[in-house]
């Protein structure tokens, strides 16, 4: 049979998939008390397995909300019901800005803390050690009961949202760079030089330094109509390769911005 922690802080993880099963084992291995509750996947060793969201919540220091953006709110409803007063909200979820804020705003009617938590990188092989930035009405406190677990939490000065603001920027540059590798790839691949193509990326990738930004701003907006129909001519390619120029067409729509004159 396993054991519980009874020590430690109360933490309720509603969300046990890939990233809430991850950090809830870890929160048990440093001597928290989890709760979780998931539908669809059991709790892992160590965290009590609870019928609903708040069940979970019951009694709880700290909810962490890690299921998704679509069923942040609902969550929220429903495991109020097990709240108590000083028990604190923290959002997890990838969500806009004005969600967050919605999240917080529903918490303090109720009476409870809320706190916007973004992790900044992969949950897999990382756990409760993956980055995270947290703002929000109570994001020193909930920094405050997690870092004694092991958690890597930077506090930002500001209100909910703000963490997801900055999660969501570093998603159009990273996100959207990984899209552009991807399309670049694929349209490799058709024409039949994957190989070339993979070992320029890394090289150009391994070279990047804080100079480079400024070289790809500063070029963009410089060469921004010459920039603009090559990447129309990248983009007819594509389409003659079979390959949806996406990311082609994006970049020369953005480009073509940068060209336009000032209103």
């Amino acid at each position: 049979m396993e054991t519980v922690a009874t020590e430690g802080p109360r933490i309720a993880v509603l969300g046990l998939g890939e990233a809430g099963g991850a950090i809830a084992a870890d929160l048990a291995a440093a001597g928290a008390h989890v709760r979780g509750h998931d539908p669809k996947v059991p709790a892992p060793p160590g965290v009590v397995d609870t019928g609903g969201d708040a069940e979970a919540a019951l009694g709880c220091d700290l909810v962490l909300s890690v299921n998704s953006a679509s069923d942040a709110v609902d969550a929220l409803r429903v495991g109020l019901a097990g709240t108590s007063p000083g028990c604190l909200w923290a959002d997890l979820n990838t969500a806009a800005p004005a969600l967050k804020r919605r999240l917080g705003e529903i918490a303090a009617d109720a009476g409870i803390g809320f706190a916007d938590v973004s992790l900044m990188a992969t949950v897999p092989g990382r756990g409760l050690r993956t980055p995270m930035l947290v703002s929000g009405p109570d994001a020193e406190r909930c920094a405050t009961l997690l870092r004694p677990l092991g958690a890597r939490i930077e506090v930002l000065d500001g209100p909910a949202g703000l963490a997801a603001e900055r999660k969501l920027l570093r998603s159009v540059f990273y996100k959207g760079l990984a899209a552009a590798v991807v399309e670049a790839l694929d349209a490799a691949r058709a024409a039949g030089c994957e190989d070339w193509l993979r070992e320029v990326v890394a090289e150009e990738l391994t070279r990047a330094d804080a100079s480079t930004v400024d070289r790809m701003v500063d070029g963009s907006r410089r060469h921004a109509v010459r920039r603009t129909v090559e990447m129309q001519a990248a983009a007819d390619m594509l389409d003659d390769l079979g390959v949806p120029p996406l990311v082609a067409t994006a970049g020369r729509d953005v480009l073509r911005r940068l060209s336009a004159p000032p209103k």
